[in-house]
């Protein structure tokens, strides 16, 4: 006589259940194309995916921060270039010169008799533009005036100098200002980088 599954006693239920179970998760695993084992190689798929994109926000987050730091630097470079540019420009500028230098020597009281530009001399990465210069006023003027030309924003350098007294009732051509007790010969060097026409000699004289 044939006994139905209910009237088995429940432990054997339970191990038909198990059995059932355990053949079932046993096919899912094991056959080819089943739901369970295509889930679960999509699962390992995007569990590589996610460490190798992980991998590869991590490097990029170094280069992330090698940028910032190179934006910076580069900041850092132009400010120094824009510096330069104005200390040793590309140009010669020579009227802007000029004036640089009479504004200097009137804030110093002190005149500038004449200003002979010479040639341009080329350098390895500059090029020299000399003048010769004749100055004439007070002792502590002529020095503030070389103090000043020290502070200017364009790069000046004095050379060939001789200062020498002016004797008393001394007769001169040009009228000079009460105090004047020195004058000066000297030269001006300056500077500048991009190639031009070479100056041609020329006397300035200063304007009163």
């Amino acid at each position: 006589m044939a006994i139905s599954f209910r009237e088995m006693p429940w432990y054997v239920q339970v191990l038909v259940f198990v059995t059932l179970a355990a053949i079932i998760i046993g096919l899912g695993e094991y056959v080819p194309f089943s739901p369970v084992k295509t889930a679960r190689n999509d699962l390992a798929q995007l569990s590589q995916d996610r460490q190798a994109l992980s991998e590869q926000v991590s490097s990029l987050e170094v280069y992330r921060r090698r940028y910032s730091e190179f934006r910076a630097e580069t900041d850092a470079m132009q400010k120094q270039l824009d510096t330069l540019q104005v200390i040793v420009p590309e140009d010669k500028d020579l009227d802007e010169f000029i004036r640089m230098v009479q504004g200097a020597a009137q804030s110093a009281g002190v005149e500038i008799r004449r200003m002979a530009a010479g040639p341009v001399t080329p350098k390895d990465y500059h090029y020299e533009m000399t003048f010769d210069v004749e100055v004439d006023g007070p002792y502590f003027g002529i020095m503030d005036f070389f103090a000043r030309l020290s502070r200017l924003s364009r790069i000046i350098n004095v050379g060939d100098l001789f200062v020498g007294g002016i004797p008393t009732g001394q007769s001169t051509k040009i009228p000079v200002r009460p105090g004047t007790s020195v004058a000066g010969k000297l030269s001006l060097t300056t500077y500048f980088t991009k190639p031009g026409d070479d100056a041609t000699n020329k006397t300035t004289a200063a304007k009163h």
